[in-house]
């Protein structure tokens, strides 16, 4: 049975609070951390919005918010009523003159210390607000402040953020959130290479034949239009999510789960991986863009249509490329990365693909190589593929089949998600599983050699219907190293 572990009295400030990652994400995580007695009295909550809105009326909100992320069984409007109390709201243009700053500093609980700034707004809004933020006098030296992905769209404007909220708070106070890094499998993935003793041994070139990471969405746009055709799948997606997946998945033991490092270990797999120049760009990478199809057995619009009548875009949906980690442990080993917009399903894995037997002693019996499959949604869990024969006279029969550690099966309880780890950690202070600034502006530096690479090549993106698996290219792409996805 998991033990949920109280943290310190907080107050959390949630600059953008009345948006959609403060409705869909933020709000419900933190009452599903009240339910389970993480969160103590005397913590505060605190939205602030340029909308003009009352306590009561935010709170209606944010119960509308919560109800609808709960199982309606599990819903306690007892426990909602306590947790309304915590619940406070400020309007507050951040970045105007003039802008109340007393009547945010008098909601927040003074004989609290730690006091937590969540930008759950642009990123072209991040250096106004901490600014802001030091000058109202509520950088405190124990003060923590939260950035969502993405940190800039390239490592110049990258860099900018960077450099203007570090003139207000010290690098240990600043927590670069990726919401995949609070994924249970992926901190399972930690657990799994460093506390069994089998998995070492065959981490490494002599035994792995690829890897492959895909994060595969059904969705389209969703409202997001205007931030997704200036940004692409590339930007998107590849910069952060699947890039912190390599690094989880290469990386060397770190000395200690400490915050540096982990991340400095991750920074080294960054450092590492191959660089794209235009040539290699036309031969090792896939650009997409979905059309109308059908998703589920529904009528999807394509990527133009969604944008509107008559539009025009080169933005991609879709990216598939191969790459390599240029170090001792994984060279010669490739890497394929795969993401894209309305796919056939939702499904996000990593495929460690191990090499075949150097010796089949089964004749002309076909044995697959072994493969460990780690599911990080939907339907969480670890499956080992291994070698069993099948029951039954008639000769030899191999099939592969899977050891399986699912998480739904063996623990038989709502486990947190996301959100709520990563908000839990923040208030303990443990920036493990948060980026630095140098990582950041390292996975930048990668992306912008490929994006400077199609740039060179004048690439356009490949048509694919949606309700598919990705352009004809993405399956080339693997078909000519002799693999599949």
């Amino acid at each position: 049975m998991a033990q949920f572990v109280p943290v310190e009295p907080f107050n959390l400030v949630i600059f953008g609070g009345t948006g959609d990652l403060s409705r869909r994400k933020l709000l419900p995580a933190l009452f599903h951390r009240w339910r389970d007695g993480q969160i103590p009295e005397g913590s505060r909550i605190i939205a602030t919005a340029r909308t003009q809105m009352s306590v009561k009326e935010f709170r209606g909100f944010a119960r509308k918010a919560c109800e609808a992320a709960t199982d309606a069984e599990a819903w306690d409007a007892a426990g909602w009523k306590a947790f309304e109390a915590l619940i406070d709201y400020q309007p507050l243009d951040a970045t105007a003159e003039g802008a109340d700053w007393a009547g945010l500093a008098g909601r927040l609980n003074q004989e609290i210390a730690l006091n937590v700034y969540y930008l759950a707004t642009a990123p072209r809004l991040y250096v106004d607000i901490a600014a802001a933020i030091d000058a109202a006098g509520l950088a405190t030296p124990s003060s923590r402040l939260v950035l969502e992905k993405p940190i800039g769209t390239d490592l110049a404007s990258a860099r900018a953020i960077n450099e203007g909220v570090c003139a207000h708070f010290a690098e240990e106070q600043i927590y670069r959130i990726d919401h995949y890094l609070g994924k249970e499998t992926v901190q399972n993935l930690m657990v799994l290479r460093f506390a069994n003793r089998l998995m070492e041994p065959v981490w490494n070139r002599t035994s792995v034949d690829h890897v492959q990471i895909t994060v595969a969405e059904d969705l389209g746009l969703e409202g997001r239009a205007g931030y997704y055709d200036r940004s692409g799948a590339l930007r998107d997606m590849v910069q952060n999510h699947l890039l912190q997946l390599v690094c989880l998945t290469a990386m060397e033991p770190p000395a200690t789960l400490e915050g540096d490092d982990v991340r400095t270990e991750k920074i080294k797999v960054l450092k590492s991986l191959k660089r794209f120049t235009p040539e290699l760009a036309r031969s090792a990478t896939v650009r997409g863009q979905y059309s109308a199809g059908l998703v589920g057995g529904e009528k999807a619009r394509g990527y133009l249509e969604e944008l509107g009548e008559d539009a025009q875009s080169d933005t991609e949906t879709f990216v598939a490329l191969k790459t390599g980690i240029e170090n001792w442990r994984w060279a010669g080993v490739p890497f394929y990365l795969r993401t894209g917009k309305r796919m056939s399903a939702r499904w996000s894995e990593i495929v460690i693909a191990f090499k075949p037997v150097p010796h089949s002693i089964f004749g002309e019996t076909r044995t697959e190589a072994n493969r460990l499959v780690i599911r990080l949604q939907p339907d969480e869990g670890v499956r080992l593929y291994l070698q069993i024969k099948e029951p039954g006279p008639g000769g030899l029969r191999i099939k592969s089949l899977p050891l399986n550690l699912s998480y739904a099966e063996n623990f038989m309880l709502r486990y947190p998600d996301a959100y709520e780890r990563l908000l839990m950690d923040v208030v303990r202070g443990n920036l493990a599983l948060f980026m630095r600034r140098d990582e950041v502006e390292a996975a930048w530096s990668w992306v912008d050699g490929i994006i400077a690479a199609w740039g060179e090549n004048e690439s356009t993106p490949e048509p694919y219907p949606a309700g598919s698996d990705g352009p004809v290219s993405a399956a080339l792409l693997m078909d000519r190293d002799g693999r599949s996805w």
